[in-house]
Formats: structure tokens, C-alpha cells, sequence
């Protein structure tokens, strides 16, 4: 489908129902002071002036989603806990549907929390398992995904290996959707990283393809990327392979065609949530029927933006628009 303006393809996004398959998060954040050093240990003590929580993980791409103008729709189990409830109760605040959401006593919700002083982060704790879901937990979940997934016009799996995306939930998705018509997109980690067999489009980045393929893939060297990806391509049956190089830009495979879509220099603050950003606005892009050059270029675009930021934020649609139409990216 061809779109002359962002504004027309904002407008098909607007129309798109996005399923997001994965570990849902939150991101804790603790901004504060350093002026000294603790006597108890070498380390600063940061005098806390200010806390916030907000949605992470698979639920950041959600909210990618929806700063898109599309409807997400969140699939995952979180914690029957405190951060579970204020889970559920910041989608309902974003105006986020919560049916494909399912609590659990046997998991904890997944916590990162941040300690930073200033623009500097000097910390990380994160609360979490990473066990796989029980056989009843991973029954609830694909009763809910097929359930969703007939008023879905794509699927994304945001894996981050804390165990909610399982083998058998990545087969029977993947092939429902397909009997279905439905693309997914994938952004994966490593311990599920050759089991998404049959996607539509799979996106590693430059460290989870080394490691997936077990390849020493050199950003600078466009033969050793393509060779990588080919392989990657024939080992899963997708359709397309997106990968993304960070400083070196993205590369696409889509069939006989590839396209190598170079970074745009910016002044990086943050890159959290770039990965977050890139395969929403693939998943919205390749609903719309944009083509896998305008797709991984758009979505390039749109990592780079988000990266000018400290901590994790959503693309804002307006800057993405106005740089697009700049670099006549739909032209």
C-alpha cells in the first residue's frame, strides 16, 4: 500500500489492533542526589528526592502501540501482587485493555528498578523469576491468545526471557495466525531464539544474532550480515529478517531483496526501549502494508528519537512524522 504522507499512514494505524505476546514489566525509578560516600561501604548515597513507577517490558511496547494511534492489546501473566495491581491499574489509567492480562500466585511481576543521580544511572535492581509458566498457566494464556487473536491484525512476541513466552506458546500462536492471515513480528532473546519458526518477521540485534547463530557477524562488513541473516531466514521459514546494528543502522531481508538503512547521528541519552520502539512501529508498518524498506526505515527512524530521552518513554508520533516526512521516507 502506498502512503504520500505520514499523516495518511498514522490514519491506517489509527484502524490496527496489535497483540502483544510477552513478559509484561515495571519500571521502577528512584532520581536522587549524591554528595558522599557511604562510611559503611565504598559506595555514593544517593539522597532520593523523587520515585516513579511506570509500565515496562512487553507493556512499554504496548504503550508504543498506542502513542502509534493503533489499540494494543497486552497478552502475558503478571504477579497476584502489589506490582501486579498497580500493573493493571496503570493500563486501565492509559486507557490499555487489560482481558488479555491474567494474574498468577505463582509468579512475581517483574520489577526493574532504577537508581539514578541526575541523568546518570548508577544502579539496577530487578525483582523477577524467569521459570517457565505451569502447564495451567501456559493453557490459561493460549486459551486468551486464541480467544484475541481473530480481532488482531498483528501479533508481536516481546521475549525477554522471563518465561511467560514458551515453546508451545510461540508454535500455536505463530500457527493459528498464520491459518488466520495474521503477520507476526518477533523481537527475541536467547533461550526461545530458533523457536519462532514461521514468523513473518524476526528482529534480533546485532548481539542476539552472534549468539542465536552462533556467527561472527561484523556490523562493518555487508556480506557477513547478509550471510547471517540468509542463514537465520532458512533456519526459521520467515518471511523477512530485520536486524538492528545500533550505530551501524538496520538491516532488512526480504526474499531476494535486503537493504542496509544507515543510523542518524543524534545526541543518545538513553538507549533503553529503543528495541521496544523499533518493533512496534514494524508491527503497525507491516499491518498498514508498508514495504520492508519503508518498514525498517521508519522504524529506524523512530529507535533513534526515543534514544535522545533518559529512561524509557514511547514514541512521541508527531516528532516521528514530521523527521519521516523530512527524509521523505513514504516518498
Amino acid at each position: 500500500m502506498t502512503f504520500t504522507n505520514p499523516e495518511a499512514l498514522f490514519e491506517a494505524f489509527s484502524k490496527l489492533k496489535v497483540l502483544v505476546i510477552g513478559d509484561m514489566m515495571v519500571d521502577s525509578y528512584v532520581w536522587g542526589k549524591v554528595s558522599r560516600i557511604s562510611p559503611e561501604a565504598p559506595v555514593p548515597v544517593v539522597l532520593a528526592t523523587k520515585k516513579e513507577k511506570r509500565l515496562g517490558g512487553a507493556a512499554n511496547v504496548a504503550l508504543n502501540v498506542q502513542a502509534l494511534g493503533a489499540t494494543p492489546i497486552p497478552c502475558a501473566i503478571v504477579g497476584d501482587d502489589l506490582d501486579g495491581e498497580f500493573f493493571l491499574n496503570r493500563l486501565q489509567e492509559k486507557g490499555i485493555p487489560s482481558k488479555g492480562v491474567i494474574t498468577s500466585e505463582e509468579r512475581m511481576t517483574t520489577v526493574k528498578e532504577r537508581v539514578l543521580s541526575g541523568s546518570h544511572q548508577l544502579l539496577r535492581v530487578d525483582y523477577e523469576t524467569d521459570k517457565e509458566l505451569s502447564a495451567i498457566e501456559e493453557k490459561s494464556l493460549l486459551a486468551h491468545i486464541k480467544n484475541l487473536l481473530p480481532e488482531s491484525d498483528v501479533v508481536i512476541f516481546e521475549d525477554y526471557d522471563k518465561g511467560v513466552i514458551t515453546k508451545n506458546v510461540i508454535a500455536t500462536t505463530i500457527a493459528e495466525a498464520n491459518k488466520l492471515g495474521i503477520p507476526t513480528v518477533v523481537d527475541p532473546k536467547k533461550r526461545n531464539f530458533l523457536d519462532y519458526k514461521g514468523a513473518t518477521l524476526f528482529k534480533p540485534n546485532l548481539k542476539e544474532l552472534r549468539e542465536g547463530m552462533e556467527l561472527d557477524v561484523d556490523p562493518n562488513n555487508l556480506d557477513s550480515i547478509k550471510s547471517a541473516s540468509k542463514a537465520l531466514q532458512a533456519a526459521l521459514d520467515a518471511k523477512m529478517i530485520m536486524v538492528t546494528l545500533s550505530e551501524h543502522g538496520v538491516f532488512i531481508k526480504d526474499n531476494g531483496e535486503t537493504h542496509l538503512i544507515p543510523a542518524h547521528v543524534r545526541q543518545i541519552s538513553d538507549v533503553s526501549g529503543a528495541g521496544d520502539t523499533v518493533i512496534s512501529i514494524v508491527a503497525c508498518a507491516l499491518a498498514a502494508g508498508l514495504s520492508a524498506k519503508q518498514t525498517a526505515a521508519l522504524a529506524n527512524l523512530g529507535g533513534g528519537l526515543v534514544c535522545e530521552h533518559v529512561g524509557v518513554v514511547p514514541i512521541d508520533k508527531t516528532r516521528l512524522g514530521e523527521e519521516a516526512a523530512k527524509q521523505q521516507i513514504l516518498g
